[in-house]
This record gives structure tokens, C-alpha cells and sequence, in this order.
């Protein structure tokens, strides 16, 4: 079911510094910032030629990254993303396997302009779990 690693994101507190580090000392090829106002979130994505590094800042007081940033002032991993081929039928199959969808199991419009979900941390080795249809 799972394809290839999409992305791992980094929750960050300042995205321009966080930014600055990848593109400056690390040398990596850095994205612009996107506001994804659905998801509450700024991202900036580090390009690898392997895979991608997701910065996440929070947009608004109501971003589920406020929570987590709150607990990890400094930052920290966030979630890994898998690819997979159909987003319904690796949710259905998940749900039938007893895994928790977050939101209402609805796949919204993720960064890249593709279907994403989430599954639930405690499902998946207390990590949180995005899909993205490719």
C-alpha cells in the first residue's frame, strides 16, 4: 500500500530562521513559503533529490502546530508522509484494519495540491501518519 517517503515535517517557531539554516549552512534548494490556511500552517519544503524536508510554521492561534510547539518550544519531527496510489481505498482499508482517520476521514488538499489524511499517532508508533494520493 505505502510508495515512497513524500516528506518528513519539521514543526519550527521561526520559519524564516528555520529557512535561513537549510538554505544557508546546509545548502540546501528551498522552497517559498505557502500559507495552507485549511491546515493552519506556513511550509517551506526543502528539495533533496530523494525526497523532501517540510518546514511548518503555525498560521493563526487555532494551528494544531501552536499545540505542538507549545509541548517542543524549539521545534521538532512532526509527521511522516507516504505516498500511496488511492487515498480511499488506503483509508478504507486502514479504518477496516481499525486505524483512526483525524478530521472527519474527508481527504483535504494537502501542499503539493493532492488528496492528504492523517492518521492518528497512537495507531502508528506515536507518530503522526500523513498519506498523499501521487
Amino acid at each position: 500500500m505505502l510508495g515512497r517517503v513524500n516528506h518528513i515535517a519539521i514543526a519550527v517557531p521561526d520559519l524564516a530562521a528555520a529557512t535561513a539554516t537549510y538554505r544557508d549552512t546546509l545548502g540546501a534548494r528551498v522552497s517559498q513559503a505557502q500559507a495552507l490556511p485549511e491546515h493552519g500552517v506556513t511550509v517551506v519544503f526543502v528539495e533533496l533529490d530523494n525526497t523532501k524536508v517540510e518546514l511548518l510554521e503555525p498560521l493563526g492561534e487555532a494551528s494544531p502546530i501552536s499545540a505542538f510547539l507549545a509541548r517542543n518550544p524549539g521545534g521538532g519531527m512532526h509527521h511522516v508522509c507516504y505516498e500511496v496510489e488511492d487515498i480511499i481505498a488506503a483509508r478504507d482499508r486502514l479504518k477496516a484494519a481499525g486505524a483512526r482517520v483525524l478530521g472527519d476521514g474527508e481527504p483535504k488538499t494537502g501542499a503539493h495540491g493532492k488528496p492528504v489524511l492523517f492518521l492518528h499517532p497512537k495507531d502508528f508508533c506515536g507518530t503522526l501518519v500523513e498519506l498523499e494520493q501521487v
